[in-house]
């Protein structure tokens, strides 16, 4: 008689260690798509739901109906600098847990000095660190974590499509320093998570040195924009602009 097929049975479900997050909402108040997109995997695979405000406007109008548990608030946001939000919500009775956020390590005395609990340095390297400063934040209490780092997230080369061109976009009505300073330095925060060197050079020249600068960035990210999508996350070195292709 022959034996029955071997029974297939579903995959047991992620223990809590594994997601140590589980249950807990993050709100993100970032204008980068691509950013956000990277946060997003790293709250997919920690349990996390993440919602998503792009400016100081929509965050404020998003605390109104709902309270997460942990909010991380971006330093250069398109009507105002971060810390407005965070001096906001470190006045609050039974506040969330908040964080500050940039690219740029100078920005995280000014985010500390307004309140917030802690900073995170985009892009976060580190799935594990991520896990364990929101968990500590929000509950006062350490769970057991992986012992070995798991492999970083696949980042969305269409999130960072969407990105560079509204910076192209950005770039074409400038009105003044200020502006200049906003586009510049989101330009420096997609091309830090992306790893381009060659597009964060010309973003902090255009930041520093003002609008005789917009022309080479613009330049630069027109380049990035001809590209097949496939290749916008190669290695930096692989890049127009790049030392190597100058060379």
């Amino acid at each position: 008689m022959p034996h029955p097929p071997p029974l297939h049975l579903p995959a047991a479900p992620a223990q809590p260690a594994a997601l140590p997050l589980r249950g807990m909402t993050i709100l993100a108040v970032e204008d980068s798509r691509f950013a956000s997109d990277a946060l997003r995997l790293l709250c997919q695979r920690s349990g996390a739901r993440l919602r998503r405000a792009e400016s100081l406007v929509l965050a404020r109008s998003h605390l109104r109906c709902y309270r997460p548990d942990a909010v991380l608030v971006d330093m250069g946001l398109p009507d105002g600098h971060g810390t407005a939000l965070v001096r906001d919500l470190a006045l609050r009775a039974n506040r969330p847990a908040v964080l500050g956020m940039s690219g740029d390590e100078g920005e995280r005395v000014a985010a500390l000095a307004a309140g917030a609990d802690s900073f995170l340095l985009k892009p976060v390297a580190s799935l594990r660190s991520f896990q364990a400063l929101i968990l500590r934040l929000v509950t006062g209490q350490q769970s057991p974590l992986p012992e070995e780092e798991p492999q970083p997230p696949l980042l969305d080369p269409l999130a960072l499509r969407d990105d560079l061109a509204h910076a192209a976009d950005l770039l074409l009505g400038v009105r003044d320093d200020q502006h200049t300073r906003y586009v510049a330095g989101f330009v420096a925060g997609v091309a830090r998570v992306s790893e381009d060197d060659a597009l964060l050079r010309a973003a902090h020249a255009a930041r520093h040195n003002g609008r005789a600068e917009l022309d080479p960035l613009l330049r630069l990210l027109r380049l990035r924009l001809a590209l097949p999508v496939s290749a916008l996350l190669a290695p930096a070195s692989n890049q127009p602009g790049s030392a190597a292709h100058s060379a």
